[in-house]
């Protein structure tokens, strides 16, 4: 049921200094910021909200950015030490885990610079403190000490909190050795063993880093196979890449007990066995930043692990109250929340003219990278698709054998009748840049979206997007 605006009452002390506007958002991730932005250029007065001491959320502090900036570190010093040419002058980088982790922080600065100037350009003023709703129309501000203010929105308030990493309470997240994927980026040295457990997106993509820097991985799994929402194909060539890079997958295993100890941590499995590493990471979820947040005011509806319940069009219970991002749960992505933001500020203000999000690339930053938009070989089968398959592996890509980065491939879904682009399937090098040529096609529809395009449109060679071309020309050979 939507609460009307009217049945819940405003309370503040007449003492707190009080500023109105249109439009209330909470957080600066990439959720607020679109929410923020369209808001202001469609001419609404907009007071943001921010926890932290810099605008960007967890995506450019502790997340996406600092994640992906480490994990190309890496790749650049793994990549010169496998190179012959340096080989032959005996060059071997061995740069620590902090030494990497540095390099991301002139990118962090730069983005929060750059997402400043977003603010200041659109006149959207930012205000530092924890904001707590007391109303669906009211939010208060506690600024530091006994500070605060009254924020009155008269249009609405769109939550953009974002998330953290899951904590179970029988955990000791206080020890040195033991880790989230928030503070596993304070690393002080470089471990030679590590655990993780949870072999999702997060545990995967810290699989491949911690491998390619020369540590012994144990990737613990709670469920049968990796990244169960991926191709089955393209799920098994990670999985066989990760082994043969030496890390050690266990499947379908449960936690009992962790101990963290002086020399290490030791991981007790309800299977019997116990796991012994230098450092624990524990990727096995997250919790949306409900606390302190005050939902209960507006009596706004809770999901699980502080997950905020929404609509198709991302409203809550209260017609005056919005959520995107992460704290509404899948696909917590910061492409999507982006585009979350804009629609639901574009539905608060009565705007029909933002879409919402259509279908959506997966981009995971594995060694190599996995990305993928529209279903898999095992939904279309469900679905009785008469469906058909066209393959390109990279190994036989002139551009791939020139940077030397001949693992993966690509794999075009297409329909064996009316041809038409179901999906689009990628591992290897750049896979999260090339997926993007084939959702520029899936979104064309008929009768643009067809498997010919590939064949007659000349790709420049030699590139990896030639790819597209190599795997429907396969795909048409299947064709009787």
């Amino acid at each position: 049921m939507i609460l009307e605006r009217s049945e819940l009452k405003v309370n503040t002390s007449p003492d707190q200094t009080t500023e109105v506007c249109d439009v209330i958002v909470i957080g600066t991730g990439p959720g607020g910021e679109g929410a923020a932005m369209h808001a202001s250029k469609c001419g609404q007065s907009v007071l943001v909200v921010e926890k932290d001491t810099s605008v960007g959320g967890n995506c450019t502090h502790l997340g996406t950015i600092p994640s992906k900036a480490l994990r190309y570190a890496i790749f650049r010093m793994t990549d010169a030490n496998r190179n012959p040419l340096y080989r032959e002058l005996n060059v071997n980088i061995n740069l620590s885990f902090p030494q990497l982790r540095r390099s991301a922080l002139s990118v962090i600065q730069k983005q929060v610079e750059i997402r400043n100037s977003f603010y200041d350009r659109n006149k959207v003023p930012v205000v530092k403190g924890h904001a707590t709703i007391l109303d669906p129309l009211t939010v208060e501000v506690r600024t530091g000490g006994w500070e605060s203010k009254i924020l009155k929105a008269r249009k609405g308030i769109i939550i953009a909190a974002g998330s953290r990493p899951f904590q179970p309470d029988d955990i000791d997240f206080t020890h040195p050795r033991i880790c989230d994927s928030d503070s596993i980026l304070n690393l002080h040295r470089t471990p030679q063993t590590i655990t993780i457990y949870g072999a999702g997106v997060i545990g995967c993509e810290y699989a491949s880093m911690f491998k390619n820097l020369g540590c012994k991985v144990n990737l613990i799994n709670t469920r049968s196979k990796l990244l169960e929402f991926l191709d089955d194909e393209i799920v098994d060539a990670l999985a066989y890449h990760l082994r043969d890079l030496g890390v050690l997958i266990r499947h379908n295993e449960t936690y009992v007990r962790v101990e963290g100890r002086d020399d290490g941590v030791v991981l007790e499995l309800a299977s019997g066995k116990k796991i012994k590493s230098d450092i624990l990471l524990w990727a096995n979820g997250r919790s949306g930043n409900i606390e302190g947040l005050g939902l209960e005011n507006a009596q706004i509806q809770q999901g699980k692990r502080g997950l905020v319940n929404v609509d198709a069009n991302y409203r809550t219970n209260v017609e005056t109250v919005y959520a995107v991002g992460d704290i509404i749960g899948p696909p917590s992505l910061a492409s999507a929340a982006y585009v979350q933001g804009r629609f639901a500020s574009a539905r608060l203000l009565g705007d029909s003219s933002i879409q919402t999000v259509g279908v959506i690339p997966t981009g995971i930053y594995t060694s190599p990278e996995i990305s993928s938009v529209g279903p898999t070989e095992q939904e279309l089968t469900k679905q009785a698709v008469p469906y058909e398959v066209g393959h390109a592996l990279f190994r036989s890509i002139a551009r791939a054998q020139i940077i030397g980065s001949t693992v993966g491939m690509l794999k075009i879904l297409f329909h064996r009748e009316t041809l038409e682009v179901l999906a689009v399937h990628c591992f290897g090098a750049s896979a999260s840049e090339i997926v993007h040529i084939g959702q520029a096609i899936m979104a064309q529809g008929s009768p643009g979206n067809t498997l010919k395009y590939f064949t007659n449109t000349t790709f420049n060679y030699p590139t990896m997007a030639e790819a597209y071309r190599v795997a429907a020309l396969n795909g048409f050979n299947r064709l009787f």
